[in-house]
C-alpha cells in the first residue's frame, strides 16, 4: 500500500474517532453547527475542484475564497435577521417585515426544489461510479427512483426518521475530507521532493465568461441559511455563533483543499461524468481515494436531500398558512425535483440553484438593511444594501459551466 493511501486511511480513521465520539457528536454546540456545515460542504466539496479548475484554472483557490467571502456577507445579513427580525416577528411587526419574510420563505422553498434535484443527481452519479457508469440517462433514472422513494416516504410521514442520519453522515464526510487533505499534503510533499510538483491550468474561459460561471457557483458555499430556521431547538445567540463557526470551518476546508488539488488540474470537464470528475482527478493518490469519496458522497448527499425536502415541505406548509400539509409539500418537492433532473444537466442545475438561493439572499439582505436603518446602524444598512445588489447581479448574470 502506498504512503498516500495509508495516510488517507489512518487520518480518516483518526478523524472518525473524534467525530463519532459520543461526547462530541451529542454536544449542543456541535449539533447546532452540524446542520449548516452539512449543507455548506456537502455537494460543494465534491464538485468544487473540477468546476473551479474548468472555470478559473490555477486561480481556483482565489475564486473559492471569493465565493466564501460572498457567502459570509450573505450570512451576515441572515445573522442580523436572527438577532433583530425574529424577535420583531413575535410581536406586531410592520407589514413590510412580514411580507419580506413570507416572500423569503416561498423563494427558499423553490430553491429547495432545485437543491434536492442537485443533491440526488450527485448521489446517483457517485453511486453509479461503483459500476464505472457515467451515462447521463442512467444517472437520471437512478436519481428519479431515489427522489420517488423520498417523496413516497415524505407522503406517509417517514422522512423525520431519515433525518437522524444527518449527524452520522456529517461525521463520515468530515472524516473522509480529513483523510483526503492529509493524503494530499503528503502527495504534494513527495511530488515537490521528486521535482514533479507543478501548477498547470487546463484551458478555461476568460474575462466575462469566466466571471459569469464563477457567479453561478454560489451553490457550492450555500447552506448556512439553515441556522435561520432552527429556532425551535436553539436560541438566537447560539445559532449566530455556530453559523459563524460553520462558515469559518468550511472556508478553511475549501481553500486548503482547492490549493492542494491545484497540482492535479490536468484537463477540463469531461463531456460525461463531470460531476464525479474529482475521483479521476485524484486517482494518482491511490486506489483508496475512489471508495472513500463515493461512500462520503452517498452519505452526505442523501442526508442533505432529506433535510432540504423536509425544509421545502415545511416552508410550503407555513407559507400557505397550513392549507398545504407538510406531507403533500414533500411530495410536490419530489415531483418538481424529478422534472428538473430530466430538464437540465448538472451544470445547469448548479447555476439555477445558485440563482434561486441568491434571490432568497437578496430578500434577506433587504430585510436586514431595513432593520439596520430602523435601528440606526447606517453602516450595516449600506453593507446589506450592497449584499442585496450583489445577489441581484448574480441572479441576472450567472451562467452554467459548459463542457
Amino acid at each position: 500500500m502506498s504512503a498516500e493511501n495509508l495516510t488517507l486511511l489512518i487520518a480518516s480513521a483518526f478523524a472518525a474517532g473524534v467525530f463519532f465520539h459520543p461526547k462530541f457528536r451529542t454536544g449542543r454546540l456541535w449539533r447546532a453547527t452540524v446542520t449548516p456545515l452539512a449543507s455548506i460542504i456537502g455537494s460543494g466539496f465534491l464538485v468544487a475542484g473540477p468546476i473551479l479548475a474548468h472555470a478559473a484554472g490555477t486561480k481556483a483557490w482565489i475564486a473559492m475564497a471569493g465565493l466564501c467571502l460572498i457567502a459570509y456577507l450573505f450570512g451576515a445579513a441572515i445573522r442580523y435577521n436572527i438577532a433583530h427580525i425574529e424577535p420583531a416577528l413575535r410581536k406586531n411587526p410592520p407589514k413590510i417585515v412580514t411580507s419580506l419574510e413570507r416572500a423569503s420563505q416561498v423563494v427558499l422553498s423553490l430553491a429547495y426544489f432545485i437543491s434536492v434535484a442537485y443533491y440526488i443527481n450527485l448521489l446517483a452519479a457517485f453511486g453509479l461510479r461503483f459500476g464505472d457508469i457515467v451515462d447521463p440517462f442512467a444517472i437520471r433514472v437512478f436519481a428519479t427512483v431515489v427522489i420517488g422513494f423520498l417523496g413516497f416516504m415524505g407522503a406517509i410521514g417517514g422522512l423525520r426518521a431519515l433525518e437522524r442520519l444527518e449527524v452520522s453522515a456529517v461525521g463520515l464526510k468530515l472524516s473522509a475530507i480529513a483523510g483526503l487533505i492529509a493524503a494530499l499534503i503528503l502527495a504534494s510533499i513527495l511530488m515537490a521532493a521528486g521535482g514533479d510538483f507543478e501548477w498547470r491550468a487546463p484551458s478555461h474561459p476568460h474575462g466575462v465568461d469566466e466571471l459569469r460561471i464563477l457567479l453561478g457557483l454560489v451553490i457550492l458555499v450555500q447552506g448556512f441559511e439553515t441556522s435561520r430556521y432552527l429556532g425551535d431547538e436553539y436560541d438566537g445567540p447560539m445559532r449566530i455563533r455556530t453559523m459563524r463557526w460553520a462558515q469559518g470551518l468550511s472556508t478553511a476546508i475549501y481553500i486548503v483543499f482547492v490549493l492542494l488539488i491545484t497540482s492535479f488540474f490536468k484537463n477540463g470537464l469531461p463531456e460525461q461524468g463531470g460531476e464525479t470528475a474529482i475521483i479521476d482527478m485524484l486517482a494518482p493518490i491511490g486506489v483508496a481515494v475512489a471508495p472513500v469519496i463515493i461512500i462520503a458522497a452517498l452519505a452526505s448527499q442523501f442526508s442533505a436531500a432529506v433535510a432540504d425536502m423536509n425544509g421545502a415541505g415545511g416552508l410550503l406548509s407555513e407559507s400557505s398558512n397550513g392549507r398545504l400539509p407538510v406531507k403533500l409539500g414533500d411530495l410536490v418537492t419530489a415531483l418538481v425535483a424529478i422534472a428538473i433532473i430530466w430538464a437540465a444537466n448538472i451544470y445547469e442545475i448548479i447555476a439555477y440553484a445558485s440563482k434561486a438561493f441568491v434571490i432568497y439572499y437578496a430578500l434577506q439582505s433587504v430585510q436586514a438593511a431595513l432593520a439596520a436603518r430602523r435601528n440606526g446602524d447606517h453602516g450595516l444598512a449600506e453593507l446589506f444594501v450592497f449584499a442585496g445588489l450583489l445577489a441581484v447581479t448574480i441572479a441576472l448574470f450567472a451562467a452554467p459551466a459548459e463542457v
